[in-house]
């Protein structure tokens, strides 16, 4: 099976650690920084991106539902199907905060704020 974009639907985690994602504009918006995963149903609960900071300072961290990521070859990163006022107010967590509730808390925030049907 392939994603929306028509890339293979497997790949390492360490591959997209790092990788940078864009909103529909085309502006760079941050990276992934982590992945979620949901350990008894083998699933990707969503990706950790962050946004802002400096150094890691101020930056925040957004729960995006991972099946919103597709890889746009000509950018080399992840573009998002969301606008950058849509991203600027979506939920945000310290680091910390993301696995509050075995990460269940952001994860349906999440899926909620970008109406992105859930997979569970």
């Amino acid at each position: 099976m392939q994603t929306p974009g028509g890339h293979t639907n497997a790949i390492t985690a360490s591959r997209v650690i790092g990788t940078a994602v864009y909103n529909t504009a085309g502006d760079r918006i941050g990276s992934i920084e982590d992945v979620m995963l949901e350990k008894m149903s083998n699933g990707i609960m969503f990706a950790v991106i962050g946004f802002g900071g400096f150094l890691g300072i101020g930056e925040k961290y957004h729960a995006i539902p991972w099946s919103s990521l597709d890889y746009d070859e000509d950018k080399g990163g992840y573009v998002v199907p969301f606008t950058k006022e849509q991203l600027e107010a979506a939920p945000s967590y310290s680091i910390n905060d993301l696995t509050k509730g075995d990460g269940t808390v952001a994860r349906d925030a999440s899926y909620d704020y970008y109406k992105v049907d859930p997979y569970w």
